[in-house]
C-alpha cells in the first residue's frame, strides 16, 4: 500500500500573525496545499504549547485564537484543502505525548539548542516549568498523531524535527513499526529563513514592537517600512552603504520579483542593480525604503482585504475550526489507538486479553 504524504505544520497562537510568519511559512504553505502533491494537509494552533510559557495569562491565547485562523484564511489557507484544528481540542495529543516521555532522557532534552534557545530568550534559565521543558516531546505527538510525512519549518526547528525521528525510532523499535518518521522541508529562499524585525533584531516580536503585521493598514505598513533600519553609516546619499545586516534589504530579498522594478522601479533592471548602485554610493535609503514599501502594499493588500470579509462572519470561522477539530481528533484517535495496541495496552480492545489471562491463571493451577 502507497503511503500517503501528509504535511503537518502550525503556529502558537499568541499574538497575530506577521511577514516572519507569511515568508517563512504561510506563503509556502499555500503553494504546497495548491499544488496537488499531498494527500492531506494539517495546520493547527498549537494553543497547548503557547500556554506552556502563558500559563498565567490565558486570554492572551484563548483571543488569539480567532486572529490567527483569520490569518491563515486571508493568506489563501482553504478548509475544503486543507484540514485547521487547535491543539487542546484534541485529547489523544495529551496521550501520545506521555508514552513518548519515557522514550526521552532529560539529559538529551537538555542538549536539544532550539530549547537552550527559547529557554535564554524567556529567562527560564532558573524555573523551567515541565511543560516548557519538554515541547519537543510534544511536538513529536503532534507530528506523528496525524502521521507527516513532511514538516515544513525554518531551519531552527532542524534540532525538534530530528528529536521528533529519534523518538520514532526508538517507538518502532521496541514495538514494531507503527509509527512514521517525518522528514523537514525548508524555506526555498534564503532570506525566509529568519526574517529580522523592523529594527534590524534577529527575530520579530510584538513586545519588541518590530513587526509588520499581516492585518496592518497601509497607513501602518508605510510607516513601519519609513522608520526601517538601514546601513547607519549611510548619511549622506554619496557615501557607500552595506548590504550586509541592511534589513531592507533583506525585505527585498526575501519580497521583490523582476515585475517589481519594471513597475516601480524601472531604472534598475532587477534587485542586482539596485544593490550595487546602493554599494558604490548615490542611492538614498528613502528610494529604496519607497519601493520596498510599493513591493509590500502589493503583497499584503489582497491579504487585508481577504481578511476584512472573513471578519463579518466570525461564527463560519468557529465553526470552521469545530470542522476541522473533529476531522484531526479522528485522525489522531486512529493513530493512538495503533500505538495502544502496538504497546499491548488495548486490553479491553484485544478479544485474546481474557482467554489469554484466563489460560495463565488456568495453567498456573
Amino acid at each position: 500500500m502507497k503511503q500517503e504524504k501528509i504535511i503537518l505544520t502550525g503556529d502558537r497562537p499568541t499574538g497575530k500573525l506577521h511577514i516572519g510568519h507569511y515568508v517563512g511559512s504561510l506563503r509556502r504553505r499555500v503553494e504546497l496545499q495548491n499544488s496537488g502533491l499531498y494527500d492531506k494537509i494539517f495546520i493547527f494552533e498549537a494553543d497547548g504549547q503557547a500556554l506552556t510559557d502563558n500559563i498565567d495569562n490565558p486570554e492572551k491565547v484563548r483571543q488569539n485564537v480567532i486572529e490567527v485562523a483569520l490569518d491563515y484564511l486571508a493568506c489563501g489557507i482553504d478548509p475544503k484543502k486543507s484540514t485547521i484544528f487547535i491543539q487542546s481540542q484534541i485529547p489523544e495529543l495529551c496521550e501520545l505525548t506521555f508514552y513518548f516521555m519515557d522514550l526521552v532522557t532529560v539529559s538529551r532534552l537538555q542538549r536539544n539548542p532550539t530549547v537552550k534557545t527559547e529557554i535564554q530568550m524567556r529567562n527560564f534559565e532558573t524555573s523551567i516549568p515541565v511543560g516548557f521543558f519538554t515541547y519537543p516531546i510534544s511536538q513529536a505527538a503532534d507530528i506523528t498523531a496525524f502521521k507527516a510525512t513532511t514538516v515544513p519549518v525554518g531551519e531552527d526547528q532542524e534540532p525538534m524535527l530530528e528529536q521528533a525521528r529519534e523518538i520514532v525510532r526508538r517507538f518502532n523499535h521496541i514495538y514494531g513499526e507503527t509509527l512514521v518518521e517525518p522528514n523537514i522541508l525548508l524555506p526555498e529562499n534564503a532570506a525566509c529563513l529568519r526574517l529580522p524585525g523592523t529594527d534590524g533584531k534577529a527575530k520579530m516580536s510584538k513586545s519588541l514592537g518590530n513587526c509588520i503585521y499581516l492585518s496592518d493598514s497601509a497607513d501602518e505598513v508605510e510607516k513601519k517600512v519609513k522608520s526601517m533600519y538601514t546601513d547607519p553609516n549611510h548619511i549622506k546619499v554619496t557615501d557607500p552603504g552595506q548590504i550586509e545586516g541592511n534589513t531592507v534589504f533583506t525585505y527585498l530579498d526575501a519580497f521583490s520579483k523582476q515585475e517589481h522594478f519594471e513597475r516601480y522601479l524601472p531604472e534598475y533592471q532587477n534587485l542586482d542593480e539596485l544593490k550595487a548602485h546602493y554599494q558604490r554610493g548615490g542611492l538614498g535609503d528613502m528610494k529604496v525604503k519607497k519601493l520596498l514599501a510599493a513591493i509590500m502594499q502589493e503583497e499584503l493588500e489582497p491579504i487585508r482585504n481577504r481578511r476584512k470579509e472573513f471578519e463579518k462572519d466570525i461564527p463560519a470561522v468557529c465553526e470552521m475550526l469545530r470542522q476541522g477539530c473533529e476531522v484531526a481528533r479522528e485522525a489522531a484517535a486512529q493513530t493512538l489507538s495503533e500505538v495502544r495496541r502496538a504497546m499491548k495496552i488495548n486490553y479491553f480492545d484485544d478479544e485474546t486479553f481474557v482467554a489469554e489471562q484466563t489460560a495463565r491463571f488456568t495453567a498456573a493451577k
